[in-house]
This record gives C-alpha cells, sequence and structure tokens, in this order.
C-alpha cells in the first residue's frame, strides 16, 4: 500500500516548482488587488500557506504592510525569507499556530486547507476568523466540495484531501462572525498535465466592525 504523503512532505519536494504553476492564478491575483484596496496603511497581515512567498507576501509587503507568512513546509518558508525579506515567515500549522500580534487587519488563506480532514478545516476557518479584528478581512480559496479524505495523486505525490463545499464554507464563516462580502467559483488549468484543472472558490468576508 502507497504511503499517503503530508502536506509538509509534498510542498517541500514540489519548492519553487509550485510557483511556477500556481503562482499566477488569475482570480487570486484579482482578490488580492480587492484587499489591498481596503487595508489601512501599514497594516497587519497573516498569510496562512505562505508557499514562496508569492504573490501574496511579496504585495502586500510591497505595499507597506506587517506581513507574517506560515506554512507547514520547512523549504517553502526557507524560499520565501530569501524572496520576500520584507514579511516575516514562520514554520507553523495553522491548527495549533498561536498569533503573537493581538489580531490582524486581514488574514489570507489560498488553498492551504486541502491536506486535512473535514473536522480540522471547519476548526481552522473558526481560528482564522477569530485572528481578524473588527473592520478587518478574510480572503480565502479552495478547491470545494464535500470531499472526504479521498486518495488521489497531486503533482507526482499521493495524498489524502479533504473540502468542504462552497455552501459549507459559507455556512462556517457566517458561524465564525464574519460578513460574507463575495464569493465565486472559476475553473484553473494549471500548465502541467501532472496537476489537472482545478474548480476554486473564492470568498472576501469581514468582521463587521
Amino acid at each position: 500500500m502507497t504511503r499517503r504523503k503530508s502536506a509538509a512532505e509534498v510542498f517541500d519536494a514540489l519548492g519553487e516548482r509550485y510557483d511556477d504553476l500556481f503562482g499566477s492564478v488569475p482570480e487570486q491575483l484579482e482578490a488580492l488587488d480587492w484587499l489591498l484596496g481596503r487595508l489601512p496603511a501599514r497594516a497587519r497581515v497573516l498569510d496562512v500557506g505562505s508557499g514562496t512567498g508569492r504573490p501574496t507576501a511579496e504585495a502586500l509587503a510591497r505595499a507597506g504592510h506587517a506581513v507574517t507568512g506560515i506554512d507547514v513546509s520547512a523549504a517553502m518558508v526557507e524560499t520565501a525569507r530569501a524572496r520576500v525579506p520584507g514579511a516575516r515567515f514562520e514554520q507553523a500549522d495553522v491548527r495549533t499556530y498561536v498569533p503573537q500580534a493581538v489580531g490582524f487587519d486581514a488574514v489570507c488563506s489560498f488553498f492551504p486547507l486541502l491536506v486535512m480532514d473535514q473536522s480540522d478545516i471547519a476548526a481552522a476557518l473558526a481560528r482564522m476568523a477569530s485572528w481578524i479584528v473588527p473592520g478587518g478581512h478574510l480572503v480565502l480559496a479552495t478547491v470545494p466540495g464535500d470531499i472526504r479524505e479521498l486518495d488521489i495523486e497531486w503533482m507526482g505525490h499521493p495524498v489524502t484531501v479533504s473540502s468542504l463545499s462552497a455552501e459549507q464554507h459559507l455556512l462556517q464563516l457566517t458561524a465564525a462572525g464574519l460578513e460574507v462580502l463575495h464569493h465565486h467559483t472559476s475553473s484553473f488549468v494549471p500548465a502541467d498535465p501532472l496537476a489537472g484543472p482545478e474548480e476554486h472558490f473564492f470568498c472576501y468576508a469581514t468582521r463587521p466592525a
């Protein structure tokens, strides 16, 4: 039986190759533009699943914001520190991470929750929502679906993935005290047959002031 790999193992192995395929998802860049237009000066922002630091942490740091990125992959954290020296990066898991800051003006979560089970995804959404100050924002993206511990091969690696449907995400965020401002789904086709086409769910939310 093939052993399923953890998220840390997969992304340690992928390294900068992930950036080549997923570093310019158009809707993610649009979400960043939307967020940048709403942040106060020198905002405190948390990038969950920060990867190589691009495009999210890099764009936010370039705009003068105080960015902290967390990722389970040591290789990704090392790369991000080299690429985006204007941000701070830690090897950490959103399920156990304890922020040093009192709260964040924004939390970004672009595709980091898939290699965990559904209960952990729901708990991670609640944790991220709890870190947002009144008037702050959450911007997230994932591959939606009522998916429970599905064994797949992704980018040549055997992994077990789970997710929540778009509707379940909206319910979880609302239950966590956020107001959903916008959501949509789109399709993305990476330039590599090992990745395959994906449906993406994007959601913008705020904690009412």
